[in-house]
């Protein structure tokens, strides 16, 4: 299996003794178990006995991603702050240094926040550009986490120029591909050490499941299984199967909704009523040639950031006036999502950093779904108005 839309339908391999085609949900708990040379164990050698460990729905889906993002393994979550508490906690250590953009989901800031406070390590935040990223960088850098498409002004960082000016191999780069997905960036054949997803968004895609996911080299993976063991964050069993049936459209529900999503950028960059347009799919975008360059089709993501010409109040009148588009922070999936940016996403990002970003009280986030671009433009249009 070479592509992603094939790996995406039949990527966990493994049918059930039934001869079943689709991997049945296993909701046991427990398993039988006698001692470890009796033991039932999975595909990476590690014992079935309770779910809390290891669970044989969860197997099928990280096998699919793990597929995805071109890595040896992955391990399933129970959110995507699951999945990113649990890689922190297990790499960073006291006096470590620890690079992070001003912008990126803001809880994910506030987590490393807490953190460094609590566990005694540097936290060194830098403007979200490549350039500045590995200025800070130096011979002491333990970790660099980062996403390559900000959320929510949706800049892009260029991954590769960031993989190529590392001063010190032992530096950890850790990316969330939340935004970019497996089909436009594959972050581990770069540089990144652990890939992770809130599989919340794009890959379950459809707004019924909460899940993470890290995906990464097999040593980094099997020291992660044991973190995600003691810390009980690993993803239930009928979650997993939701993921995984979700990810089988992946590929075609993130073209046609990054397709939707670069018609609607283009409505709005003409629009009396839209102060900015914020989509690097924009060829006047200062982001164009970066992401051109660095994903691999020529999509742009589902998700389109904004500036309406209005006050707070007008905003929300706004959004009150959407039809089809619901007001809700969230995105990926195959309703039209929309949200205000400084109350949802950069919510914790310091007014401060805020006011340097460009995310103002009049920036929304619309995650762009998969209804008909025409009816989309329409309720966009006669809110407006």
């Amino acid at each position: 299996m070479r592509h992603d839309r094939t790996i995406a339908v039949h990527g966990h391999m493994e049918e059930d003794v039934y001869g079943s085609i689709i991997p049945p949900i296993y909701l046991s708990a427990i398993f039988r178990f006698i001692d470890e040379d009796h033991a039932i164990r999975s595909d990476r050698n590690f014992v079935i006995k309770y779910t809390r460990e290891e669970n044989p729905t969860l197997r099928a889906l990280e096998r699919v991603i793990a597929r995805l993002e071109e890595t040896d393994d992955a391990l399933a979550f129970a959110s995507g702050m699951a999945a990113i508490s649990t890689s922190i906690i297990k790499y960073v250590e006291s006096e470590s240094k620890v690079i992070v953009p001003i912008e990126m989901y803001s809880t994910t800031l506030q987590l490393l926040e807490k953190l460094s406070s609590k566990l005694k390590f540097k936290l060194v935040k830098v403007w979200p550009s490549a350039k500045d990223i590995v200025e800070a960088m130096d011979r002491n850098t333990s970790i660099v986490f980062m996403e390559v498409m900000t959320n929510p002004t949706l800049k892009i960082i260029d991954l590769k120029y960031v993989c190529e000016n590392i001063p010190n191999e032992n530096t950890i780069i850790i990316v969330d591909n939340t935004f970019t997905t497996p089909i436009l960036l594959k972050p581990a054949k770069l540089c990144a050490k652990l890939v992770i997803h809130s599989v919340t968004k794009y890959l379950a895609g459809h707004n019924d499941v909460i899940g993470g996911v890290v995906a990464g080299a097999y040593n980094d993976i099997r020291e992660l299984w044991d973190w995600r063991r003691i810390m009980g964050t690993l993803q239930q069993p009928f979650e997993a199967y939701l993921v995984l049936r979700g990810i089988k459209t992946l590929d075609v529900r993130f073209e046609k909704e990054s397709r939707n999503a670069q018609v609607i950028a283009e409505y709005l960059n003409e629009h009396p009523r839209i102060e900015e347009v914020m989509y690097p799919g924009l060829s006047s975008s200062e982001y164009h040639d970066i992401a051109k360059k660095l994903f691999l089709r020529n999509l742009y993501g589902a998700v389109v950031s904004f500036k309406v010409k209005g006050d707070r109040d007008y905003i929300v009148r706004f959004m009150k006036k959407l039809k089809i588009i619901k007001p809700a922070p969230s995105l990926g999936g195959t309703e039209s999502l929309i949200s205000i940016a400084s109350a949802a996403a950069a919510k914790y990002i310091p007014p401060e950093d805020r006011r340097r970003l460009g995310i103002t009280d009049n920036l929304l986030r619309l995650s762009v779904g998969l209804e008909d671009v025409n009816d989309l433009i329409e309720d966009l249009s006669q809110a407006l108005t």
